[in-house]
């Protein structure tokens, strides 16, 4: 059985996989809250300032994600290599934290009631967990 697991080629881009889809969705969020007014952060209950950081994280997170991985690419390396893991671990801190705030405002009676109920949000949370975590190295 070792011998036909060693022979799968390894497929190394496998991150934009989650990298791309995710990035998608948080642009997306973000540009659809744009332009940024008072009615729509009264309209979710929430004050203009952090109505404004939710929607420019979630456009920077998206951008940074993708930025991170094209940073990645050897023609575009630069003089620091530590940068493209920072903008990526640092994008997916972001969509933690955006995630965390949407899970608390929608106010679950348990965490059992996010983890059965509330998936996507879930799954967003654990995407960004896992760039937050693995970084450029994903």
């Amino acid at each position: 059985m070792s011998k036909i697991l060693s022979m799968i080629p390894e497929f190394c881009l496998s991150h934009w996989l989650l990298r791309i889809p995710l990035a998608i969705i948080f642009i997306q969020q973000g540009l659809s809250k744009l332009p940024i007014s008072v009615d729509d952060a009264e309209a979710f209950e929430l004050p203009y300032i952090v109505w404004w950081f939710a929607a420019y994280g979630e456009l920077g997170a998206g951008i940074g994600l993708i930025l991170g991985g094209l940073l990645t690419f050897s023609y575009l390396h630069l003089d620091r290599p530590w940068v493209e893991d920072m903008v990526t671990r640092f994008s997916g801190l972001v969509i933690c934290c955006i995630m965390t705030g949407v899970i608390w405002i929608g106010e679950p009676d348990s965490l059992m009631d996010v983890l059965l109920y509330d998936n996507l949000h879930v799954l967003l949370w654990v995407g960004g967990l896992f760039f937050a975590l693995r970084g450029s190295r994903a």
